[in-house]
This record gives C-alpha cells, structure tokens and sequence, in this order.
C-alpha cells in the first residue's frame, strides 16, 4: 500500500477511524496532530469525524552529528525521554544531549508560539485522544506525545497513523489505548518511502489546517 500524499492517506485514515466512532470505540473524540507532517494527516481525520483539531508539539532528539537518527524525543516542557538502548550503543549520555536539548526545546516553544498565537491548549480531561502523525519510524516521538497525552487525564488514548514500522506498533500499544495503522510493512526503512509526495510542510501549512477548523 503506497499513499499519493498526505491528503490522501489521511482520508483512508480517516475511514477507519470513523468505523470505530460508530461502533463507539471514540466517544467525544479531540484529534492532535504531530506537526509539521501529521497536520495534514490529521486535518482529513479531524473533518470526517467532525472533531476539534489541535497540534501536540514534539521534538525529536537526534545524535550529534547525526541528527536524523532520533534517541529520544521532549513533548511540552516534559523531561526528556530516551531510548537507552541507542544511547548506550553510541556512547552518549543525558548529559552530554543537554545542549540538543536545549536546542530542540526552543524550536518546540518557538512553533508553539507561532501555532497557538496565545490559545490555551486543548482540556483534554475525559475525552477520547487521536494523536495523529503522518507514520511511525522508531517511535520516539509518538511514545513522548502519549506519554504527556496521558498525564492531562483523558478518558481514551489512541494513536493513529497510514504506516508504520511493525515492530514500533507493537511496541507503541503497550503507551496507548488503541493503535490504528493502516500498513505495517515488513521491509520498512522510512515513513516517505510509502508517500509518492512526501515534501516538507510549512509554518503556513499548519496555521491554514488549523485556521481551517
């Protein structure tokens, strides 16, 4: 299963979501999307069910020098969170990630900022939560998204994205309610391998998704 776009994958997304609203598996849902990419993923899912959409601001931690290959990932103002397998196979510690940190958590604020223009988040107490992304890799950011999801006290918590890597579903089911992924291919190496247009998402890309509901 490949995706023409994000658009797309989100309106496939979106139909199987709305299979479990009507079996009332997503009681008063409230949809938060993983910006940039998941925004647009998230838009379609948000239209279909009718629901309230907001974004849930992560950042990746990378490896210095390396920043592509995530170990670990911060959500809002929560501790770091680590995969100390990745760490302990590069010889890094939390310490020595303190600067990246740092970095990343001012990127994070700064898209808050320009996201929310003063809006409060969302109150996500004893509301079903779909966190949306545009397809999971290792996990690193979906697991920090869930983790601060589940600290506002929701009623429900259920992640879901087009594709996903097997084995970061599986692992991920043990953070959420539900997890909803459309494709687990065996041979996965990255989440744009299964998008025919994969480019990158604005600031404006965002706050015309959001604006848009």
């Amino acid at each position: 299963m490949r995706f023409q776009d994000r658009k797309q994958a989100g309106r496939e997304l979106a139909e199987r979501l709305r299979a479990l609203r009507d079996e009332g598996a997503l009681p008063d849902p409230v949809v938060l999307a993983l910006p940039r990419g998941g925004v647009a993923v998230a838009a379609e899912v948000a239209r279909v069910l009718e629901a309230p959409l907001d974004v849930l601001l992560v950042r990746k931690i990378g490896a210095p020098r390396h920043e592509e290959f995530g170990v670990g990932a911060i959500a809002g103002d929560d501790p770091p969170l680590y995969d100390q397998e990745s760490l302990d196979g590069l010889g890094l510690t939390e310490e020595s990630l303190a600067p990246v940190v740092e970095r990343e958590r001012q990127e994070l604020h700064r898209r808050e900022r320009r996201y929310r223009r003063g809006r409060p988040p969302p109150d996500l107490r004893g509301h079903t939560v779909i966190v949306v992304d545009d397809g999971l890799a290792t996990g690193a950011t979906a697991r920090a998204a869930l983790r601060h999801v589940r600290r506002r006290a929701p009623a429900r918590v259920v992640l879901a994205v087009p594709v996903g890597a097997p084995e970061s579903v599986a692992l991920l089911g043990g953070e959420a309610d539900d997890v909803v992924c459309l494709h687990q291919p065996y041979a996965f190496t990255a989440v744009g391998q299964w998008y025919d247009d994969f480019g990158q998402l604005t600031d404006d890309d965002v706050l015309d998704a959001l604006q848009g509901h």
